[in-house]
């Protein structure tokens, strides 16, 4: 028998956008602060993996709510996903591609300025 092991979902960068407008989820990045600097999603809270992996708390925005967790390719989100997941976060979706296919699928992207950002 296996030990129960929660689970963490995979999402498209459509359906976390969708998520994020119209359920109330939040897309939670955690890229490193020179890359959500560069360019990041509108609306989205900052969490560094490094800070995840240190012990740190979610933002308190992200706090309580159903998380769509992004990095610039996948392989972070994932990690994050899995973590917070093991520490108790009921609905944590991973959003596969990341940034890299949230900017090709021609999803807004804005830099620290609020001007037009770029994926670094």
């Amino acid at each position: 028998m296996f030990p129960f092991r929660r689970r963490h979902a995979r999402t498209t960068p459509a359906a976390a956008h969708q998520r994020t407008r119209d359920e109330g989820a939040v897309l939670l990045d955690v890229r490193e602060r020179a890359e959500w600097t560069a360019g990041h999603a509108p609306g989205a809270v900052h969490a560094p993996l490094s800070a995840l992996l240190a012990g740190a708390d979610l933002p308190r925005a992200a706090q309580g709510r159903p998380l769509m967790v992004i990095c610039r390719s996948g392989h972070r989100s994932q990690q994050a996903s899995r973590l917070l997941a093991e520490r108790g976060a009921e609905a944590v979706a991973d959003v596969t591609g990341g940034m890299n296919a949230w900017a090709a699928a021609g999803l807004p992207v804005v830099d620290a300025r609020g001007s037009r950002g770029s994926i670094a």
